[in-house]
């Protein structure tokens, strides 16, 4: 029986559930895929946070693991961009496949490092860095390889997902719903990755190099986060017909132009992706042969996180037999650039805290009306405070660059109490 020997960089939460399986399920993993999966060496820094039982084959010095000659497989699980490279081009350097959950190190520099993978021959695999045990990566890459990707739509953040969750469910503002999230474990210490869309972000870019075939500049990506809305937006919303969620998006806008972009969107109720609560993550395709799918799961946690692990695993022990490599280099050359958010026509959704004087709406819609903006409802909500009302508006389709200039203009007018909150409409 073939042996495949493997090296772990990390032993945070997804890095323990890793080897914990690849000691405590390896005759399970034998029986299921033919191979035993061996874990020789565990490198990490903080050696006091790995339990005894591994103490025989661990390092703090990761370059001990990389350069051990009898390792077939690296599993970079440190996250990161400066160590987790240089940790993984050493590891291609020596000849070892490498799998890694590093979304933000494939966002930041994926085209490169497939390209080094490529030029030492050997693989480079990440489906764990996108929606956690989701299979997107395969998915994409090589069951829906057939098929004309028209758009992705998705909700790949489970820490907003579940704040926005408890907002609607509870009642509850930003912070408290936030703090319920921390408490469960369900966000780090400092939720800024998460809470400001640059999480999504982050595994977008993947999504769009395998969906698309393009490398987005992810600083380019347009990206917005949900720090703005109050749960009497969510309330609001819903009574509309409804439900805001922090959605990805990626769709041809022509054959030279993709819309690439994060930002909170109000979807109706019957879309399939507001049923999507709590931490659950779900990804939406839309492609030329199989029409509508929609893949759903948790995306987050070790272990989805280890279970797309050990699927990159196992696949690569099909490559180690010589039967060939899983191809990421699909590029479409049609494709020059991501089209300007400001060049796109949304409906909207506005909510403005105003004073209860007369002519107060005359002064919004005038302005509104000035820069090409047709208002197709509007309502006037109970007084939040004693010195200001909730004005909820939905808008007809208007152009994004004209609806930043207006409501930096309104919020000017001495009537408004707070800065306008403006979320965009999906369908």
């Amino acid at each position: 029986m073939k042996i495949i020997k493997v090296g772990l960089i990390g032993f945070g939460t997804i890095g323990e559930g890793v080897a914990e399986y690849l000691r405590e399920r390896s005759a399970y993993l034998r029986r299921k895929s033919g191979v035993k999966f061996e874990l020789s060496k565990i490198a990490e820094r903080d050696i006091k946070k790995v339990p005894s039982k591994y103490k025989e084959i661990l390092t703090s010095n990761a370059e001990d693991l990389i350069r051990d000659k009898s390792i077939d497989v690296v599993i970079e699980l440190i996250g990161g961009i400066k160590d987790a490279r240089k940790y993984i081009l050493g590891a291609f350097k020596n000849k070892k496949h490498v799998i890694t959950a590093n979304k933000a190190l494939l966002a930041e520099d994926g085209e490169h490092l497939l390209a080094k993978a490529k030029e030492s021959g050997v693989a480079f695999k990440f489906e764990a860095s996108v929606c956690g045990g989701i299979p997107i990566v395969d998915s994409i890459s090589n069951s829906l390889v057939a098929n004309d990707i028209h758009s992705v739509l998705g909700i790949i953040n489970g820490t907003s997902n579940y704040i926005l969750t408890v907002m609607e469910e509870q009642d509850a503002s930003m912070r408290e719903a936030l703090k319920i999230a921390q408490a469960k474990g369900y966000t780090e210490s400092n939720p800024i990755l998460d809470l400001k869309g640059i999480d999504s972000s982050h595994k977008l870019a993947v999504i769009v190099r395998l969906a698309f075939g393009f490398n987005p500049d992810f600083s380019k990506i347009y990206r917005e986060g949900i720090t703005s809305i109050s749960n009497l937006d969510v309330k609001y919303a819903k009574e509309l017909g409804y439900r805001i969620k922090l959605l990805v998006i990626a769709k041809r806008s022509s054959k030279s132009l993709l819309e690439v972009r994060v930002h909170p969107a109000l979807l109706p109720l019957d879309h399939m992706l507001s049923s999507v609560k709590g931490v659950y993550n779900a990804l939406y395709i839309k492609g030329n042969l199989i029409g509508e799918m929609l893949f759903y799961g948790k995306g987050a946690g070790s272990k989805p996180t280890t279970s797309a692990v050990i699927s990159d695993l196992v696949s690569l022990s099909v490559i180690l037999e010589g039967k060939g490599f899983p191809s990421y280099n699909y590029i479409d050359t049609e494709i020059e650039r991501l089209k300007d958010i400001n060049n796109i026509d949304f409906r909207y959704y506005i909510r403005f805290m105003a004073l209860d004087n007369p002519g107060v709406l005359a002064k919004i819609s005038g302005v509104l009306s000035n820069y090409g903006i047709s208002i197709a409802n509007v309502t006037q909500k109970d007084r939040a405070k004693a010195s200001s009302v909730p004005i909820v508006m939905m808008t007809h389709k208007a152009n994004e660059k004209n609806m930043r200039k207006a409501l930096s203009k309104i919020e000017r007018l001495d009537v408004i109490i707070k800065r306008p909150v403006s979320i965009r409409v999906e369908r």
